[in-house]
């Protein structure tokens, strides 16, 4: 059992402070108790719109909303203490302009006590990330594969290969000088990621890019063998409590048809 040391707060400052030193610890997390597993050894805990797929059973990220956001946002935020907390901004909050950015970023910060959002774009948002962060929003970028474009970028292809690196280092520049504290570089070519990282001057957080990146993140569920509808090939498995859970859930029906649970112990005397 692991026993948690306080330590003191993250912020978007000291992760920033990081970029070429150790490397940053990253999860996503979307409730209360696995946020308390988490905040322990994480850095970073992201509340990422992969709540979608992870909890609720969607397709995609498209479909998660604001309120959704928030809703997990503050569960995370009950279980965490030392971690810098980020909420992911989803889909159709954010893209119409910095003016609408600023609403949804603003409420996400103000309703879950988080203290960054993030957002995926590169060069497109810019803008907009230099609009947040004049105004005391810290932001996380996000370049590479995007989820939420992925109707229009045709799937969950490698991205920054051959002619197409070009365009993926111009956006991480992008978004490193319009002010961003950190940036997601996810299933990008590795020599583009490493290039990546040696260029700009902010944290590159990897999520199937790197060992190269300043950081690493994954999706929770993933590394714990938890979700297993699909599994990326950039991730690495460090537990199967789905199979866990799988065997002890099977165990207990057995039990219960059989009535050997509950047994004696498990009910209370008349007096």
């Amino acid at each position: 059992m692991s026993t948690h040391v306080p330590r003191k707060a993250m912020t978007p400052a000291a992760v920033l402070a990081r970029k070429g030193g150790e490397p940053l610890v990253c999860l996503t997390a979307y409730t209360t108790p696995m946020a308390r597993l988490v905040d322990p050894h994480a850095d970073v805990i992201l509340v990422g719109d992969s709540l979608g797929m992870v909890i609720h059973g969607l397709p995609s990220t498209v479909g998660v909303t604001t309120d959704m956001m928030i809703l997990h946002g503050q569960a995370v935020r009950r279980g965490t203490t030392d971690a810098l907390l980020v909420v992911d901004l989803p889909f159709g909050a954010y893209e119409a302009g910095p003016a609408q950015a600023f609403e949804t970023a603003a409420r996400v910060m103000a309703e879950t006590g988080c203290a960054a959002v993030k957002l995926e774009g590169g060069e497109t948002m810019a803008e907009t990330i230099a609009f947040l962060t004049r105004r005391s929003i810290p932001v996380m970028a996000h370049v590479g594969l995007m989820p939420q474009q992925v109707n229009m970028t045709g799937g969950y292809r490698v991205q920054g290969r051959g002619a197409d690196a070009e365009r993926v280092l111009a956006d991480a520049r992008a978004v490193a000088e319009a002010g961003a504290f950190s940036v997601v570089l996810e299933k990008i070519a590795e020599p583009l990621a490493r290039r990546i990282t040696e260029t700009v001057a902010i944290p590159t957080i990897g999520i199937g890019a790197s060992p190269a990146c300043d950081g690493q993140i994954l999706v929770i569920d993933d590394m714990l063998g938890l979700f297993t509808d699909f599994r990326p090939s950039f991730v690495r498995r460090y537990a199967e409590l789905g199979q866990a859970a799988d065997a002890a859930i099977a165990a207990y029906a057995a039990d219960v048809r059989a009535r050997a649970f509950p047994a004696a112990e498990h009910t209370f005397a008349d007096a």
